[in-house]
């Protein structure tokens, strides 16, 4: 590995989810119309919505995956027929994924100064709810109110966890903020996909209703990440006759050469409806979502502004470039994305401890070949402090 000389900052960790993450502070009443766990043919299982939710394969996570052992997958040299083998023999779970002075201990140990953390559960579940807003919102009230028990939202100014928002309430949001800002919050993790209206219609993130809470966010400083999940594209692989269920480790390879990109088309509708061009101050990070999606929008907007400058209020690419920050998988042509997006706002994730990231996070170094001293410093560390609005 490269030498790092600085403790480095890591913008994408996980925690795996308490098995009452959802359900210990919610009205037992909410249960069946939200999260509940049952024994089916002798397995524990979770029920969302009445149903067996198959998102994660073992959403009690004990055993579990062994950090970064489907490195070689996806950095392409390895080929795989069974998903179930190539993660090899699991392992009971670390009290350093559930807890946090032990995650702290072990940050110590890998050379982290800080981490934004996320959800492995949860970025599958507003999918299986946005049917029913008011259990939705339920859940995450509950689920929220977990974070702040076992994680806290700024633990001793390292651990950055990210407060779980649904656009699909506004004053919801803005009611969750204001809570969560009491307790050191400093980002918010929000689903990369339109909005269900509750009408059996969908909104555009930048839709007017959706103001206030972007106002809110700049005026306080948070951070916005939109971590990849499950983004309801589902009736589009379904145009190609594939299940629309997603279901983490489950791979159809026509479903990964599809061109349908959450991320990019998110990112695209906060820049065309004037949501960042409103609120420069907003800071928005893309997380476990790559970058091979960054340089065909770059191209996407050069386009458009030339066709339609009166459309927007200033140069999107130069919006882009100002207000988003781009955690690229390691595997990426980095040095590409450096060349379109620039390297003030790339920051390094590792995706620990889960199976698709890397066993030794500050190990990411090693692919950024090509880079000087002073943009590793920036990717690895200084740019996620930004981020978080801490100093350089």
């Amino acid at each position: 590995m490269a030498a790092v000389d600085f403790a480095a900052f890591d913008a994408d960790n996980h925690y795996y989810e308490a098995e009452d993450a959802f359900i210990r502070h919610l009205d037992p009443a909410w249960r069946k119309r939200c999260m509940q766990w049952a024994e089916i043919d002798g397995r524990r299982r979770l029920l969302v919505a009445g149903r067996v939710n198959r998102f994660i394969p073992n959403p009690t996570f004990d055993p579990v995956a062994r950090p970064g052992c489907l490195d070689d997958y996806f950095r392409g040299r390895v080929s795989v027929s069974d998903m179930r083998e190539a993660f090899g023999e699991l392992e009971p779970i670390s009290p350093a994924y559930r807890e946090r002075e032990a995650r702290l201990a072990l940050m110590d140990e890998q050379g982290l100064e800080g981490c934004l953390l996320f959800p492995t559960l949860a970025v599958g579940m507003e999918a299986a709810l946005e049917h029913d807003p008011p259990a939705l919102l339920a859940a995450f009230d509950a689920f929220n109110r977990w974070l702040d028990d076992d994680w806290g939202f700024a633990h001793r100014d390292r651990i950055f966890t990210a407060g779980y928002l649904t656009l699909v309430d506004p004053d919801w949001c803005l009611d969750q903020i204001e809570r969560m800002l009491g307790r050191g919050l400093r980002v918010v993790n929000i689903r990369p996909t339109s909005v269900v209206d509750g009408a059996g219609g969908r909104r555009s993130l930048g839709h007017r209703l959706h103001e206030p809470v972007w106002r809110r966010l700049e005026e306080a400083g948070v951070a916005v990440a939109m971590h990849s999940g499950d983004a309801s594209y589902g009736h589009l692989v379904e145009h190609w006759g594939l299940p629309s269920e997603f279901e983490a480790f489950r791979y159809d390879p026509l479903r990964s050469l599809l061109t349908m990109s959450p991320i990019s088309d998110a990112v695209a509708s906060l820049i065309a409806d004037g949501v960042l061009s409103a609120h420069p101050g907003l800071r928005i990070a893309t997380i476990e979502n790559g970058s091979e999606w960054v340089a065909p929008l770059v191209r996407k907007l050069e386009k458009t502004y030339a066709q339609h400058r009166h459309a927007f209020d200033e140069d999107p690419v130069e919006v882009l470039r100002r207000q988003v920050w781009v955690s690229p998988y390691y595997e990426d042509d980095l040095v590409g994305l450096a060349g379109v997006l620039g390297t003030e706002r790339m920051i390094f994730g590792s995706d620990y401890p889960h199976a698709e990231g890397l066993a030794d996070p500050v190990s990411f170094v090693d692919d950024l070949e090509g880079f000087d001293s002073a943009a590793i410093r920036r990717i690895m560390r200084d740019n996620a402090r930004e981020l978080v609005g801490l100093a350089a």
